[in-house]
């Protein structure tokens, strides 16, 4: 089993528009499959709520919030202070050049932390 861990702040332009905030926090690499049995999105933050997306991307596909229908599997989820979000209840698998995306524009300066957990299968 493996984890990662990502900051939601990746590649952040200073826009506040949430479609700029887009993080990949796990890319498939080729000849691969993941079985991703938990992820978590917190707000550590004690004063700011903060929304996300979550995308599951199929290879060859891109996530849009123009086109949430798509990817979106979590959309608009609002996170108050001191909350944490877990996926957990289904197992998904992705295969080859997947992609699970989360989009999120941080608050005052303040970012959402993703934690994956996952099996290659």
């Amino acid at each position: 089993m493996a984890i990662v861990n990502k900051k939601l702040d990746d590649g952040v332009d200073g826009s506040n528009d949430p479609g700029n905030y887009q993080v990949i926090i796990l890319d498939v690499p080729a000849g691969v499959r993941y079985a991703i049995t938990n992820i978590m999105v917190c707000n550590p933050h004690s004063s700011d709520t903060i929304d996300f997306d979550l995308h599951f991307v199929p290879s060859g596909e891109s996530a849009d919030l123009n086109d949430p229908w798509k990817t979106c599997v979590v959309r608009s989820m609002t996170l108050p202070p001191s909350e944490t979000f877990t996926f957990d209840s289904e197992k998904v698998v992705l295969d080859e050049f997947d992609k699970l995306v989360l989009f999120s524009a941080p608050v005052n300066g303040n970012a959402l932390s993703a934690t994956v957990s996952y099996l290659e299968v």
